[in-house]
């Protein structure tokens, strides 16, 4: 029992870690984290207990813990800013700055079929431009506070 709660809470941080880092619109979703971490815990230890190598073991754990969690409209949007707007603000000010961009971009978004593997797909060409340029609109008519 101990291993599968150590298992769960390792399963949980370093979902945590990835939603605070790449997906803060999901942060706070508690039941979701656990959710998720829950299925990766039975899901690696299911595949241990069938005889599985470690290394697949956590292939399949890491298949559920992060299923649709590989495009990121957050990193996405850092990016931009960081690429386009970092001349004009403070490298400590990027990231708030991006966060705050996320509600004005989601419209954009919106426009977008977005897979795990969106990022390699000509469209990710628009839908940076797009992002860079409902950005500079944005600060055009608000100015950066």
């Amino acid at each position: 029992m101990d291993t599968q709660k150590k298992d769960l809470s390792y399963f949980r941080l370093r979902l945590q870690e990835l939603l605070n880092t790449s997906f803060p619109e999901k942060a706070n979703d508690q039941k979701f984290v656990e959710q998720r971490s829950s299925w990766a815990a039975n899901a690696y230890e299911g595949a241990f207990s069938s005889g599985n190598a470690i290394e697949q073991c956590n292939e399949i754990a890491n298949y559920i813990l992060f299923e649709n969690l590989h495009f990121s409209k957050f990193d996405t949007i850092f990016q931009v800013v960081c690429n386009e707007f970092d001349t004009i603000m403070a490298d400590e000010e990027l990231r708030p700055f991006a966060l705050k961009m996320f509600r004005v971009c989601e419209p954009v978004f919106a426009r977008y079929e977005l897979t795990d593997d969106f990022a390699y797909h000509t469209e990710y060409d628009l839908l940076y431009t797009e992002i860079t340029g409902t950005i500079a609109i944005w600060i055009e008519e608000n100015g950066l506070q």
